[in-house]
């Protein structure tokens, strides 16, 4: 199934929407939310398989990802910013509320979307990240696996050692990623890299630094157990901070991409997350 592919305007910026609809729709609706360095093109073949169950997909590129447009200025990309383009988004298409599926960065925004907007987020996945609270609390093994994070705030250093191809590049930081060519091409666009790497310069502090309020709708948390950049224990903890029904899944022989690693299971999990949402 093609994907309809347009855009919608929030703050000036045009944000590139990839809208699935099925040919029968059940009504039901996913927004999923990529990380770095994905675009919405992460999900789809989860949407192909959600149609197939009369679930539609809306699949946004976050700002300096994809087909969206540039920010200007590190604010530009601070979570709330990019929070309220989703909220945009679903304004524009006439969507009231929806299950969120967000995977890496795409987790982290979708827990802010859900804490801050619980009457539009029926239910809510979290690949990998989990409640941005209970991930920067995590012990020292969180802190060694994700090292790389001290490393890509440094503007101007990351960018041209992860564009390089030698020992920094994002070839060897990442190299589980089943595209890192095409995602190395498309970040070689001139502002592309950079504009990627300010979801975490204009947030790892309000991130790491903050007490961030519980989701208080239906949570699953998924992490992979071959992931080397996310530890176990922040994700099955943030159950402290979900004040609703929460799930741990454990996703089995998988790397860090779990979309990509494990489609069938990626499925299977956001179709119980609809399931258990279900209205009557």
């Amino acid at each position: 199934m093609e994907a309809t592919r347009g855009t919608v305007p929030s703050r000036g910026f045009d944000i590139a929407v990839r809208d699935h609809r099925p040919e029968e729709p059940s009504g039901d609706v996913v927004l999923a939310l990529h990380g770095f360095p994905d675009t919405g093109d992460l999900w789809d073949d989860l949407a192909g398989r959600l149609a197939a169950d009369g679930i539609r997909t809306i699949a946004p590129d976050t700002l300096g990802c994809g087909r969206s447009d540039l920010g200007r200025r590190l604010r530009d990309y601070r979570v709330e910013g990019i929070v309220a383009d989703l909220i945009a988004v679903l304004d524009h298409l006439g969507i009231d509320r929806v299950r969120v599926v967000g995977h890496d960065w795409g987790a982290v925004i979708g827990w802010f979307l859900t804490i801050a907007h619980p009457e539009r987020v029926a239910g809510f996945v979290a690949m990998s990240v989990g409640h941005p609270t209970v991930y920067a609390r995590a012990g020292l093994d969180q802190k060694r696996a994700g090292w790389y994070v001290g490393m890509f705030v440094l503007g101007g250093v990351a960018d041209r050692a992860l564009a390089s191809g030698g020992p920094l590049g994002l070839d060897r930081v990442f190299p589980g990623h089943p595209d890192m060519a095409g995602v190395l091409r498309r970040l070689s666009a001139p502002g592309r890299m950079t504009a990627a790497l300010r979801i975490y310069r204009a947030n790892a502090a309000t991130v790491l630094a903050g007490n961030h309020p519980p989701a208080t709708v239906p949570v699953i948390g998924v992490w992979s157990d071959r992931d080397p950049l996310l530890v176990r224990s922040q994700m099955e903890r943030s159950a402290e901070r979900v004040d609703a029904p929460w799930q741990f899944r454990a996703v089995e022989d998988c790397g860090h991409w779990i979309p990509f690693d494990q489609p069938q299971a990626t499925y299977e999990i956001v179709t119980e997350l609809v399931a258990m949402t279900a209205e009557g």
